[in-house]
């Protein structure tokens, strides 16, 4: 499994340790992945990702995971967050059918 936000798509980044001495080794900088279940609204369920803390509080301040699924562009979004969109898209074309 990839160390890749499936929000924001950040990813694991490269650097140097760099010593007191000047010495230089290489080193790798993990983002903050936190393994959560998001309740989706409009599903009526949980929904099981990985995360960076800045993707949870970034879908927390756009008001929910439904929200701001709706409102950001697919381009902004990575590939498992356009296909949890479409499942919300499709749940709620069927609830306004419904209604």
């Amino acid at each position: 499994m990839s160390r890749r936000c499936e929000i924001t798509g950040k990813g694991v980044l490269t650097g140097n340790n760099v010593s007191h001495a000047n010495n230089k080794s290489r080193r790798r900088f993990l983002p903050n992945l936190q393994e959560v279940s998001v309740l989706s609204d409009i599903l009526g369920a949980p929904i099981s990702m990985r995360v960076t803390t800045r993707g949870l509080r970034t879908i927390e301040h756009n008001g929910g995971l439904d929200s701001y699924l709706l409102d950001t562009p697919n381009r902004n979004l990575t590939a498992e967050a356009q296909v949890i969109k479409r499942r919300i898209l499709r749940a709620q074309s069927k609830k306004q059918a419904a209604a």
